[in-house]
């Protein structure tokens, strides 16, 4: 390895996006690389990108598997628009990720992959690295696959193991970039393949490969990148994923609360590593069942928010719709429980891997009758855990079903998060009746909160039934009378009104009156925030009202409105959200800007509607 006398560059952000077959190690490559950023004390945000076929097609786009990560000295709120920097493994992932890099940045291709017969799986007639279409990109050409198996050629390895771990030669020239040290990849070497030490040595060893292939290459070693460590507040870190956030969450309210966590649920994609987190936690006294089917998963949690058990159950929007009969049967019983839905491309199956906000209809009404329930919903992979307490504090105090709704991209993004101390969150009080109570009666209601009595059964003294028909008020009989009938739905819904007495007031980021609102709401919050900054930048009077509290809505909701000219309801679906809006503010005008490609918002498309909304008469 030869001295390192290049010149250092320090940056203030950078984006890099990996791209290549799904088999080619991108998602592995990616979360290696954020730890290294996260351990340089980076602020960052990811954005995993992969088709949905457990083995797409090799070689074609729709197979092309990609990573982003935008990391900086700065706060980072999304994933970045643009990569400065593409690692491309074969011709299809050029092809497809081209259009995401900006003008001049840093192209990196394994050139021993642009075959013929390569070029034409990905669609290309000419060579794009022949031609001139490159000519406004800085390529490095890199010959990734036969280096790699030349740095191991004295291993006695198998060419298909050699070839699977090309990926590693490729983040040993990204580590060389942006000055990573080689360490934080060997630790998980040595944890993942502890019982393989060849394994462990052929990678650490192809990693060094392509740093040193780096150094030796006068297009990058004249010049490297440094990115300094974030101004973060002092406390204790680590890369979490949205999911991870989420099963910690639901952890922390299982100890404030007493109760012990039951998770029922049925593995569907983006939402199983939620079923898997939790599983690894029977130290916390957390018990999973991995159901046969979506109904068994939610009726087994309802069951166990019966027998006394903070109750859980996870899923994604086929899932919900599933769940839907027996969420009004918790809505019936008045049990708690929490149904997180990470919401994904649909209808139906539709698009399993690619992320939308279109489940908020589908959680605020999908229920036969009268049934409603408190709905939620986070904003960033690192908040999945503060929503998840929040979701929580609310069905275990005011003994009501919260669907907590995120979606694929924070549950599989990663963000730094900050690890909070148990004794900085709230307490969680759960109104369970007392033994032998005189006047206990199982619909007998508190009257601020409208929450009745939570009798765990074999307490003595409050042996009671529940079930899905219609409760005498108090008494909680069975009645068929029509006044009664009329009586407890119009209690039930007011009970989950007055929830809004109890969740924090909608926050303006901004001046509090000016010429546009930008209303969002969930997981569009990231680029919301940046596409607002640049607003503000270029002197216009925007400001940024973003929902976490969707269903009921923050009191203050109609004042913050009344004080804007102007107000736009940006989100991933085809309106759902601004319709709530209208519904329940028809005083108001609400413009409504839409995407629903399976994709997150630019800030540039949205700094560009705000701007036309702003010109219009």
């Amino acid at each position: 390895m030869t001295t390192k006398q290049q010149k250092v560059v320090e940056l203030e952000n950078v984006v890099v996006r990996f791209a290549g077959d799904s088999g080619d190690g991108m998602q592995l490559t990616g979360a290696l690389f954020s730890d290294a950023a996260a351990i340089a004390g980076n602020d960052f945000a990811t954005f995993p990108d992969y088709p949905s076929e457990i083995r797409a097609p090799q070689g074609t786009v729709s197979g092309v598997s990609g990573f982003q990560i935008h990391f900086g000295h700065k706060e980072i709120f999304t994933s970045g628009d643009l990569a400065d920097v593409l690692v491309a493994m074969n011709p299809a992932p050029l092809k497809k990720n081209l259009i995401w890099v900006k003008e001049g940045g840093t192209i990196i291709v394994d050139t021993d992959t642009f075959t013929d017969k390569s070029l034409i799986k990905a669609g290309y007639e000419i060579n794009p690295l022949d031609d001139k279409s490159l000519n406004d990109y800085n390529v490095i050409k890199a010959p990734i696959s036969s280096l790699t198996k030349t740095s191991v050629e004295d291993m006695g390895l198998d060419n298909k193991i050699v070839m699977k771990s090309r990926n590693m030669f490729a983040l040993g020239i990204m580590f060389f970039i942006f000055n990573r040290k080689l360490e934080t990849a060997d630790e998980y070497f040595e944890q993942k393949f502890a019982k393989n030490p060849l394994v462990v040595e052929s990678n650490k060893k192809i990693l060094r490969a392509g740093f040193n292939f780096a150094e030796t290459i006068e297009a990058l070693n004249s010049i490297t990148y440094k990115v300094e460590p974030a101004a973060l507040e002092k406390g204790k870190y680590r890369n979490i994923t949205g999911n991870t956030a989420t099963a910690w969450g639901l952890l922390a309210a299982a100890e404030k609360s007493g109760r012990k966590l039951f998770l029922g649920s049925y593995p569907i994609t983006p939402a199983t590593e939620i079923l898997q987190e939790l599983s690894k936690q029977k130290s916390l006294d957390a018990k999973v069942l991995q159901a046969e089917d979506e109904i068994a998963g939610i009726v087994s949690s309802i069951g166990a928010s019966f027998a006394g058990a903070f109750a859980v159950t996870s899923t994604s929007g086929p899932g919900l719709s599933l769940k839907s009969e027996a969420i009004g049967l918790a809505v019936m019983t008045e049990l708690p429980i929490v149904i997180v839905d990470v919401q994904r491309a649909g209808p139906s199956t539709g698009l399993p891997t690619k992320s939308e906000q279109s489940d908020l209809m589908q959680a605020l009404y999908g229920r036969n009758g009268e049934a409603p329930a408190v709905v939620i919903a986070a904003s960033s992979s690192s908040n999945c855990f503060y929503y998840a307490f929040e979701a929580a504090k609310i069905a275990l105090e005011h003994m009501t079903p919260v669907i907590l709704l995120t979606d694929g991209y924070l549950a599989n993004g990663s963000e730094v998060f900050k690890i909070p101390k148990m004794a900085s969150m709230p307490s969680i009080n759960p109104p369970l009746a007392e033994a032998n109570d005189p006047d206990y009666f199982p619909y007998k209601r508190d009257p601020e909160k409208l929450n009745r009595s939570w009798a765990v059964p074999g307490t003595p003294g409050l042996r009671h039934r529940i079930g899905g028909l219609e409760k005498e008020n108090i008494y909680g009989n069975v009645s068929h009378d029509p006044e009664n009938h009329q009586l407890m739905c119009e209690l039930r819904a007011e009970k989950v009104n007055r929830v809004a007495d109890y969740i924090k007031p909608l926050e303006v980021r901004g001046d509090d009156s000016g010429d546009l609102l930008i209303a969002s709401w969930g997981g569009t919050y990231g680029v919301m925030i940046e596409a607002y900054k640049e607003m503000q930048e270029q002197g216009k009077k925007v400001s940024l009202a973003h929902f976490h509290n969707i269903h009921p809505l923050p009191r203050n909701t109609e004042e913050v409105f009344s004080r804007f000219k102007k107000i736009i309801v940006p989100e991933l679906n085809l309106g759902q959200f601004v319709q709530h809006l209208r519904m329940n503010f028809q005083e108001f005008r609400f413009e409504q800007y839409n995407k629903i490609q399976g994709l997150p918002f630019m800030v540039k498309e949205l700094v560009n509607k705000f701007n036309q909304i702003l010109e219009e008469e």
